[in-house]
């Protein structure tokens, strides 16, 4: 039986090449000191190809049609044997890719590692940033159900927006003018075989650059890049001090994919995916779409800021971004890798990474989303006012709490109204009211000037917390 083995296994070498495959990984030196800090793109890695495997098992399952992929859905989650924790584990993979990837550039740009001669590194490591990033915005969607859809149109309107080309972003995204048939096969499409396709493509090509121009060596202070010597220099340092990237070095990069998988499974198993909402339902408006957590800093960006600003921020920042990226390894050739000596560069990254973590963390708070939750208030006051009784009803029926705050109840997207005859006289609350304002509906044109003043009346009550409660 071991004769047989050896002798299939020496034919199938020998008609394949497999040993010659894999001899550049087996021969490859890489520069001393590279320890646990180069192990990001490994599991970045590591994290695409669980995707592709939970990716495909999904697929099996998964019916792109509005008809159907709801209940699809349902069957995987609710059904099908492992479906809810292959499910729970494709998901969290995304967040681990996305997060990984982050990372590995943040690593790579604190070491300069983008300098002379692994520019072209870097531009393929921007590319698989930005396919990635597309890759999540399109799995979103694939949840076909309220949330996914309405943050679907959400981003399509957002997209419409874009000066110039924004018609035409939207119309190819939504594969026409409204979200249906057409925005789920073209989701599914992009999603399952050309992104993935380009990613598998780009990163062959990338993991090609790391062998042909080698890792780059850790930093030194002092230790200047000079792109005249510098090949000759590296190849002289790998001669003496090289060491086999196998088995030396590799088996970091497997207890660190090993470590992630761990964490995926416990996270697939204790948390899950996000429970599906309700069928899909364009015209069913009471709805709070949030996209996934690594998109709530973009969410928070468009909530936060003035709308007739949004238009040039999706246009400029995207463009100029990009450009930026792409930009680094051509403004920086040579010269200083060390951070110690790059202050600068640190105090970038930490400058991004503070203000992605700040506007998550207000995007997961969201306090522009109506409460549609918000319990009415009930007047108390003993004995009562019809008319101001009238102003309570009225101020309940038009659901005025979903986005306004009294007695420290209600939404937060609209001005808190307790003491609002402080801050406004009765003219001012009248014409806000049947006027509105960028973020309010004016409701002139559907209430009666007698309920127009029992509403105001109330308003402009004073010590409210004594004649009010809630539920």
């Amino acid at each position: 039986m071991k004769s047989f083995l050896k002798k299939t296994g020496k034919w199938l070498d020998d008609r394949g090449g497999f040993s010659q495959l894999l001899k550049p990984l087996t021969t490859h030196f890489v520069p001393p000191g590279t320890k646990w800090n180069y192990v990001w793109g490994s599991a970045t890695l590591f994290c695409f190809i669980l995707q592709l495997l939970t990716g495909i098992a999904l697929a099996f399952l998964y019916q792109p049609s509005v008809a159907t992929a709801y209940d699809s859905l349902q069957y995987i989650e609710n059904g099908a044997f492992l479906g809810s924790f292959i499910r729970g584990l494709h998901n969290w993979g995304a967040s681990g890719m996305v997060v990984l990837i982050g990372v590995h550039m943040a690593r790579v740009y604190l070491n300069a590692a983008y300098k002379y001669p692994r520019e072209m590194s870097w531009i393929t490591g921007v590319l698989l940033l930005g396919i990635t990033i597309t890759l999540a915005f399109t799995g979103q969607l694939m949840r076909w159900d309220g949330n996914g859809v309405w943050t679907g149109i959400l981003a399509a309107e957002q997209m419409g927006r874009i000066p110039f080309i924004g018609d035409y972003v939207a119309y190819f995204f939504m594969g026409g003018t409204t979200l249906g048939g057409e925005t789920l096969n073209r989701f599914f499409a992009l999603h399952v075989f050309v992104l993935p396709g380009i990613l598998v493509l780009i990163i062959g090509f990338h993991l090609y650059l790391v062998f042909r121009n080698g890792i780059s060596e850790p930093p030194k202070p002092g230790r200047l890049v000079n792109p005249a010597t510098y090949r000759k220099w590296y190849d002289k340092l790998l001669k003496k001090k090289g060491i086999p990237f196998f088995p030396d070095v590799i088996w970091r990069d497997v207890m660190a994919s090993m470590i992630v998988l761990l964490i995926l499974l416990v996270l697939a198993v204790a948390v899950g995916a996000p429970k599906l909402t309700e069928a899909p339902d364009p015209t069913f408006v009471k709805v709070e779409p949030h996209p996934d957590w690594y998109f709530e800093w973009i969410y928070a960006i468009f909530a936060t800021m003035n709308r007739h600003l949004e238009p040039y921020f999706l246009f400029f920042a995207p463009v100029l971004g990009g450009m930026l990226l792409f930009a680094i390894p051509f403004l920086s050739k040579g010269g200083e890798r060390s951070p110690l000596r790059r202050p600068w560069a640190v105090a970038g990254v930490i400058s991004i990474v503070a203000t992605l973590v700040s506007l998550t963390y207000v995007g997961l708070k969201a306090p522009w989303v109506p409460k549609f939750k918000a319990e009415p208030v009930v007047y108390t006051a003993i004995p009562k006012d019809e008319h101001i009784q009238k102003g309570v009803d009225l101020f309940n029926d038009m659901r005025c709490l979903y986005c306004h705050k009294m007695n420290g109840k209600g939404g937060e997207s609209g001005p808190d109204l307790t003491d609002v005859q402080q801050t406004m006289s009765r003219d001012q609350i009248i014409i806000r009211i049947i006027n509105g304002t960028d973020d309010m509906p004016g409701f002139g044109s559907t209430l009666k000037k007698e309920e127009l003043n029992s509403l105001v009346d109330f308003l402009m009550v004073e010590q409210k917390k004594e004649i009010l409660k809630n539920h």
